[in-house]
């Protein structure tokens, strides 16, 4: 059964897209294993199944304790998402986005970060990361890393040695190199929330399915105080 949160998103549908919705929603509920996620951390949980038709998310997906209330704070406050990839920010609703005055920024495209990638035979998603912070994008933002495992530990590096601190990192690169690897390091932070997806799975579908989950809990949140 859909919650009322889950509800909340259905604003953005049209009557028969909220009802295929609430039912995958209600199929999911039914199907999946028994878990240990509590009902906002199910939320996000469960849109990622729903996103990758992938039941292995739910036990996968690993929250840090403070992460699901660290997203809807730095959303509601208007914080910057950065991504490490196109993909997320193209995918991400404008009209959730505008809900909350958010902005979303990649920079793995800019001709600074491609030529210091070129000079000092980094990836680009590493000199992404680097320009964020040095740019003011990266401390107080949410940032979604669905493809490139180098700007995950770049930015791990950051946090641990330059005092980086982002409000919420969303660790779910996909891949073979380095994807289980940079996740498993992200596990071990305490000073930055994060949530992520273990072992090799992931992709930027994930990170805006969380990032959508995020918003529609926070959207939640407002109502209720309204």
């Amino acid at each position: 059964m859909t919650t009322g949160t889950e509800a909340n998103g259905g604003a953005l549908l049209t009557a028969s897209g909220a009802l295929i919705e609430q039912t995958s929603f209600a199929t999911i509920d039914a199907e999946a294993a028994p878990h240990a996620y509590d009902p906002d951390q199910w939320t996000l949980v469960r849109r990622l199944i729903h996103a990758s038709g992938d039941f292995d998310f739910n036990g996968l997906t690993c929250f840090h304790p403070r992460a699901v209330a660290a997203g809807i704070a730095a959303l509601e406050g208007g914080s910057p998402i950065l991504c490490d990839v196109e993909m997320i920010r193209a995918g991400l609703s404008r009209t959730r986005m505008a809900e909350f005055g958010l902005a979303a920024h990649q920079l793995i495209d800019r001709p600074e970060v491609i030529a210091a990638a070129r000079a000092q035979g980094t990836t680009r998603a590493v000199q992404a990361i680097r320009f964020a912070r040095r740019e003011g994008l990266l401390d107080g933002a949410v940032v979604g890393v669905g493809n490139a495992p180098t700007a995950l530990l770049e930015l791990i590096r950051l946090i641990r040695e330059e005092d980086a601190r982002p409000a919420l990192i969303l660790g779910m690169p996909v891949g073979f190199v380095s994807a289980a690897e940079s996740k498993a390091a992200l596990a071990t932070l305490d000073a930055v929330p994060w949530i992520l997806v273990s072992g090799r799975k992931g992709g930027s579908t994930l990170v805006v399915a969380a990032l959508h989950a995020l918003m529609i809990l926070a959207a939640a949140r407002r109502s209720e105080h309204a």
